[in-house]
């Protein structure tokens, strides 16, 4: 049986359709579902294997990119969702996703799992929406199980909040010690860039440490600002005329991990 993927779409997010396909692309049986119809129980999210958060602008950004469909997923959901962690079943947020699971606390997350925010994502160092591809790092050692085999990808970045800033400068190494910092911007090369505003364009949004991803300490939690399923089709990266066609997108091996892992 391929896992099921509830894909939670709603008012303001424009990714779901894409991030459905890439999962069906992975193995999986994707099936987007409105957020109002799981609070309303009409869909019950326990009956499902993977849980993602996809892009856009839910809610239209008000407050700030996430904050109110994660008061929503809290105050609505929130008993369904720890009961999600409790079961170990992998969870991905991209781009808004990602700014939704951070300020939800459910990245990078505490033990036994609570809705505690640790660290933000905000406004990009350049003060404008960013929409580029980037060059990223995978943390060698992370028990993420969605970058298993992973070493570098290159993906695009569409987003005005990205810049990620821990609460503190313990907590960054805490992360950093626990490999939960497990993807960052990096060169072309693998190397990472400046700090500060000379990392620019490379790190986009400014990111402390160029953090452009986190996961949980299991590895099952994963949120990151660039996205995967725009690049799960070797005709979507940008130079495959000049360099010709890769045998898949980058992006992927990243959903496929996750079905593989239920899989095992």
């Amino acid at each position: 049986m391929a896992p099921r993927v509830a894909i939670l779409t709603g008012y303001g997010i424009n990714s779901d359709a894409e991030l459905a396909h890439s999962f069906n692309l992975a193995g999986g049986q994707a099936e987007r579902v409105h957020l109002h119809d799981c609070i309303d129980g009409k869909v019950k999210l326990e009956t499902f294997d993977i849980l993602a958060v996809p892009g856009g602008f839910s809610f239209g950004d008000h407050i700030a990119s996430g904050r109110v469909f994660a008061n929503r997923l809290r105050y609505k959901l929130g008993d369904t969702l720890l009961r999600l962690r409790e079961r170990k079943i992998p969870m991905i947020g991209i781009c808004n996703g990602f700014q939704v699971l951070v300020k939800l606390g459910l990245l990078p997350g505490t033990e036994p799992a609570s809705f505690t925010q640790t660290c933000t994502l905000t406004y990009n160092d350049s003060s404008r929406y960013e929409d580029r591809w980037c060059h990223l790092k995978v943390e060698p050692g992370t028990s993420s199980v969605w970058l298993k085999g992973i070493e570098h990808l290159y993906l695009p970045v569409r987003h005005g909040e990205g810049k990620f800033v821990p609460g503190s400068t313990e907590l960054l190494k805490s992360l950093d010690a626990s490999k939960q910092t497990c993807l960052r911007y990096c060169l072309e090369d693998g190397s990472l860039p400046p700090e500060g505003l000379a990392g620019f364009p490379a790190n986009p949004n400014g990111s402390t440490a160029h953090v452009a991803g986190l996961c949980s300490k299991d590895g099952l939690v994963f949120g990151l600002m660039p996205h995967p399923e725009a690049h799960v089709l070797p005709t979507q990266h940008p130079h495959w005329h000049r360099n010709g066609l890769k045998a898949e997108g980058d992006g992927l091996q990243i959903f496929r991990n996750a079905v593989n892992y239920l899989r095992g």
